[in-house]
């Protein structure tokens, strides 16, 4: 299948798919970090809908949509503090629209935290964590699927430390080295695509028989 991982520097899901045959390339406005520049396509992901993919992940940027950053936002008596924060949210939205309304693929997977209710993003079909799929972390992730079955969790671990993001967060003893975040993480490293959920991806939704079901 021909892939485009869109919003992805990290090459985790790319990468995965790869290693089952399958012609994926990650794209970002960045350089990637995953070490296979000769599958990541530095551009704007929205030029690439305008190509014919088999299959679309998408990981549009959050910052601006995740009910997380609601203290940002709102002030306590619930009106907006922050004008401009809201329209970059207002553009944000538009942008993860794209993914979810493209017609570009048959199957289309888009990836985000929980939203805030005030953007109005359409109903999620599923919610993950990375403890479902043997990475014993807590990071509760939504996904938005079209043609595509919801993930089903492959290894349930007990998941050690706190929720990926808080400032309080302990990392697990044996991914110290790859996870750690500290009170200046980085946003890269809390956007990657934990390792068994991106396993999970390509074993699930690459398989030949998804091909035949959309035929």
């Amino acid at each position: 299948m021909r892939v485009l991982i869109a919003c992805e520097e990290s090459q985790a899901v790319c990468k995965a798919f790869r290693e089952l045959g399958h012609e994926a390339y990650s794209c970002d406005l960045q350089d990637c970090s995953g070490g296979h520049p000769e599958w990541h396509i530095k551009a704007d992901a929205l030029e690439l809908l305008k190509l014919r993919w088999d299959l679309i992940i998408a990981h549009p940027p959050c910052t601006y949509l995740a009910a997380s950053s609601a203290v940002c936002l709102f002030n306590k008596d619930h009106t907006v503090k922050d004008t401009e924060r809201y329209k970059k949210g207002e553009a944000a939205r538009e942008f993860f629209m794209e993914f979810i309304n493209s017609d570009a693929a048959p199957m289309i997977a888009v990836e985000n935290p929980a939203p805030l209710k005030c953007f109005q993003l359409p109903p999620y079909s599923q919610i993950i964590e990375p403890y479902m799929f043997g990475d014993p972390w807590r990071k509760r992730t939504c996904l938005w699927l079209k043609n595509l079955p919801t993930l089903m969790a492959t290894d349930i671990v007990v998941p050690d430390g706190l929720w990926v993001g808080s400032s309080s967060f302990r990392a697990h003893p044996g991914n110290r080295q790859k996870y750690k975040l500290t009170s200046n993480r980085n946003q890269k490293t809390r956007a990657k695509t934990f390792p068994g959920i991106a396993r999970a991806m390509a074993e699930q939704w690459g398989g030949a028989d998804r091909m035949e079901e959309i035929a």
